[in-house]
């Protein structure tokens, strides 16, 4: 019998075994190379992609950093305006699964700002409609979860105001088509989406934290003294750049349906005011600079009322006495300025208006500008009552312009929303002598230290200013009831800096003010809280130290005393 024997397989030795780890460790290697090789390449391309050219702005690669629309800035950076990708959230009815009404019921639970009826005719109807063309992401989740197919949810370009309704009449809003209607967003449209300028945001002189404080605190007092409305700015005295500006009642860019269209009307740029006795002191600037004043201690009789083409010029606190010219503006004294503007004549009236712009609309880039309301005769009875801001109507924007040149030196700038920066300021023209200017610098503090303005009085921060309360025209004349608060100041009135300017629109008499719907007593207490908070801000700190030198004038001063 044979036998057979199977030969055993070969072992491999130890180093055949090696040789076979040694080769593959090599080929993972490679492949390891190959990989870093890739990665390589693709982080080089990453980094010359976005240093150059996103860079640049401006070549094809980067076209997608560029946004749609361009940012809104204030002067520091902090955004007013941004254009993001957002949901709407619109349903097709022929899609629709589910009962109509039960879709009704669910989205009333979403959208409670909207009628059951509303959303109903929305799913019943023949064509695609939205629901909500900025919907916030829960509402997005809620209506996904209804489970419907007829439901879609579109990513749309929306305009975004972070602030919300901060400085809403100066940023303005949008239309459907996606263009601006008023404001920055309607003055500059075309800067704002054309593809060689979009990529920068659009920085304006507005400061956030002033105009917060602005409209804080006039909105307060608004709501305090149960009035109307109100407006407010802040200009640059030097550059004519606007730091803050807001009109009461305000809005809500983000949300205009449903809003009140009224409240979308910019008051510092388009209503106009007769704005009474704030205009004293441009009467009696013009009157130095022309000659007609030459003396500060000249006295006026204001014993008794003025009688002139069968009216009667009055004071609303009547002194009794001949007063002066730093009296006639501390007791705030028609009878004295008018007697003033008699002696300048028609003619340097009016050329006074017409260098300070008041016969055309405001000067800003906004277009929501009124043109002001000019008298139609240069009669001897206007040129009398246009001193004492009667009989000619005007925007906010004209008066703070006004009172910008009267305390800058003399120099008259348009206003303007955009940041300079390191831009020089327009040259501007010569409206008041700088004599002049220095001048109304002194009467204008004395105003506040020692007349109607005394409650918006900030402690070490030299304000000064003028008081101005006109009745409102109505049909068959004035109406005693309703009154134009407003209190135009500048600070610190050793070198002016600024010029605020606050307004409050049919004031009520009540505890608030002690009764009294007077500028005195409720607007200047605005600007003093204004000035006191806002400039440290703008780089104005209060130094008790330092004030105007009214010591020449001091002693025409017969007593103290309130007047409006």
């Amino acid at each position: 019998m044979n036998t057979l024997v199977v030969r055993p397989a070969r072992v491999r030795t130890a180093g055949v075994r090696q040789q076979i780890l040694l080769t593959a460790q090599q080929r993972l290697m490679i492949l390891m190379l190959l990989f870093m090789a890739a990665f390589f390449l693709v982080s080089v391309r990453l980094v010359y992609f976005v240093v150059f050219d996103a860079g640049t702005g401006r070549g094809n690669g980067s076209a997608a950093f560029i946004p749609a629309r361009a940012d809104i800035v204030d002067r520091n950076g902090v955004p007013l305006a941004r254009t993001i990708d957002g949901y709407s959230i619109r349903v097709v009815p022929e899609k629709l699964l589910n009962n109509r009404q039960f879709l009704a019921d669910e989205l009333h639970k979403i959208f409670p700002d909207m009628t059951r009826e509303e959303l109903l005719a929305k799913v019943s109807g023949s064509r695609p409609t939205y629901i909500r063309r900025r919907a916030l992401p829960d509402q997005v989740a809620a209506v996904n979860a209804i489970g419907d197919v007829g439901f879609d949810f579109p990513r749309e370009k929306e305009r975004l105001y972070p602030q919300l309704t901060l400085a809403a009449h100066v940023m303005g809003f949008l239309n459907a088509e996606g263009h601006g209607v008023t404001g920055v967003e309607g003055a500059f449209d075309q800067r704002l989406i054309d593809k060689a300028t979009r990529g920068e945001p659009l920085a304006l002189s507005i400061d956030t934290r002033v105009q917060g404080v602005l409209e804080s605190e006039l909105s307060n007092a608004v709501t305090n003294l149960e009035a109307i409305g109100g407006a407010g700015i802040i200009l640059d005295v030097h550059t004519g750049e606007v730091v803050a500006m807001t009109s009461l009642p305000t809005f809500n860019p983000n949300k205009l349906t449903g809003s009140n269209p009224a409240t979308r009307r910019n008051a510092v740029t388009y209503n106009l005011y007769e704005l009474g006795s704030t205009f004293k002191p441009l009467s009696i600037a013009a009157a130095i600079d022309a000659g007609t004043v030459t003396s500060m201690a000249r006295r006026y009789d204001a014993t008794q009322p003025l009688p002139i083409a069968g009216f009667r010029i009055r004071d609303s606190h009547n002194m009794g006495r001949w007063l002066n010219v730093p009296e006639t503006l501390i007791h705030s004294s028609n009878i004295a300025t008018a007697r003033i503007a008699d002696e300048l004549g028609r003619e340097k009236m009016e050329e006074l208006f017409r260098n300070l712009e008041f016969d055309g609309r405001p000067e800003i880039e906004l277009k929501e500008r009124a043109f002001p309301l000019w008298p139609k005769n240069w009669g001897r009875l206007t040129t009398m009552t246009t001193s004492y801001g009667h009989g000619i109507a005007v925007t906010p924007l004209h008066l703070a312009s006004a009172y910008a040149a009267m305390v800058n030196g003399g120099i008259y700038r348009p206003a303007t929303v955009l940041k300079l920066g390191d831009k020089a300021p327009p040259q501007g023209r010569r409206v008041f002598k700088a004599a002049t200017s220095a001048r109304m610098r002194q009467l204008l503090r004395l105003i506040v230290s020692d007349g109607t303005g005394k409650k918006a009085d900030a402690p070490g921060f030299r304000v000064g200013g003028k008081t101005g309360s006109a009745e409102k025209p109505g049909a068959g004349g004035y109406r005693r009831t309703s009154l134009v608060s407003t209190f135009a100041a500048a600070f610190p009135m050793d070198n002016p800096r600024y010029v605020i300017l606050a307004m409050i629109d049919e004031p009520k008499g009540n505890a608030f003010s002690s009764g009294q719907r007077t500028a005195g007593w409720t607007v200047a207490p605005v600007v003093q809280k204004v000035v006191m908070r806002a400039g440290p801000m703008l780089g104005v700190f209060p130094d008790e130290s330092r004030d105007v030198d009214v010591s020449e004038l001091t002693p025409l001063l017969w007593k103290n005393g309130e007047g409006e």
